[in-house]
């Protein structure tokens, strides 16, 4: 990175931590998001400094760019905690005060302490995608194979487009998740690689604002900025502790773009087999009924699992997603006999 744009970055986070903070007006993060825009403006004093040295220049006032203005625009109307993934993305710190599990006493002892914190979420967030996987795959499969047995009886017909529907829903499936976390994954390398760099040119500054992260979570001022020095010691350990202090992110579970493409792809396929299954070994009025029992049974099972993240009574879950499901399929199947009458 070119030392302008590592100014005009250090300027655009200054620009934005301001934002943030008249958004926290009167709590106790307005103060830490106000140090944190001075230290991005002496940061970008410091860039100034070699550029000017280098016989470059800088313009004599910062203009946000487009996306910069954007994001500011949205976090005024909107506030930072919707945007915080958008903030961190743009070099505006201290985002993990924002996470759904935001222990405003707790820091981290070892980096060891941290993983084992994670990788329980991770394995949550896995059995959850897991289940909303499995349910799209159901859903959208037997709905399909439902109009197509209300438009025609001809049982290859029925087979195709149940096979047709497997794979290209999980294909999509996969495909989209390959994308979505190939993206997320280099952007929050690209984060990692940034603190990386400025641990190297700064890393009294870096030290200063990962104290005053600590100092908004409930530590002494005295204290926080100790534990800081300590954890600076160790570059490995420091860049650890920043990525998930500043930016909110665990270096070591980036995601798998490759992984959570097979993940979806598998989750989908066996939610869409479910109603395929008595089609491939049978034709007629009786696989129908056999795919619709099917079918109903795993919609309710699927619905009183998620209520293991609802929180909800499991009987209650089970019931809403058979009635959502069955609707859905009722639907398709009439449209399809709509279709088969009018095209016959």
């Amino acid at each position: 990175m070119d030392d302008l744009k590592s100014w005009q970055e250090e300027k655009g986070s200054a620009h934005l931590y301001r934002i943030v903070a008249e958004q926290e007006a009167g709590t106790a993060r307005q103060g830490l998001f106000i140090e944190l825009a001075r230290e991005a403006e002496k940061q970008a004093g410091i860039w100034e400094k070699k550029i000017r040295e280098a016989g470059g220049a800088v313009p004599e006032r910062f203009s946000p760019d487009l996306r910069t203005s954007i994001v500011g625009g949205l976090v005024k109307k909107m506030g930072p905690r919707p945007l915080r993934s958008v903030l961190a993305a743009m070099k505006v710190r201290g985002m993990s005060l924002y996470s759904a599990a935001d222990p405003r006493h707790f820091v981290p002892e070892s980096a060891s302490g941290m993983e084992r914190r994670h990788r329980g979420l991770a394995s949550g967030g896995n059995l959850r995608a897991a289940v909303f996987g499995v349910n799209d795959g159901l859903v959208s499969n037997a709905s399909l194979i439902f109009g197509v047995v209300g438009a025609t009886s001809d049982s290859k017909m029925i087979l195709l487009a149940g096979v047709a529907g497997l794979l290209a829903g999980a294909f999509s499936m996969a495909a989209g998740e390959y994308v979505s976390v190939r993206s997320q994954r280099e952007m929050y390398e690209y984060q990692i690689g940034l603190e990386r760099d400025e641990l190297e040119q700064y890393p009294e500054e870096e030290a200063s604002e990962l104290a005053m992260i600590y100092v908004a979570r409930g530590i002494p001022e005295g204290e926080a900025q100790k534990m800081a020095n300590v954890i600076l010691v160790d570059p490995t350990r420091a860049l650890d502790t920043l990525a998930r202090e500043e930016l909110g992110l665990n270096p070591s579970e980036l995601g798998s773009p490759w992984g959570a493409a097979s993940f979806s792809f598998v989750a989908f396929a066996l939610g869409a087999v479910l109603p395929l299954l008595p089609f491939l070994f049978g034709a007629g009025t009786a696989s129908l009924y056999i795919s619709v029992g099917l079918t109903a049974g795993a919609l309710f099972g699927v619905g009183a699992l998620l209520s293991l993240f609802t929180g909800r009574q499991a009987l209650r879950g089970g019931l809403r997603m058979l009635v959502i499901g069955g609707v859905a399929g009722l639907l398709t199947f009439l449209i399809g006999k709509l279709l088969g009458v009018s095209l016959g």
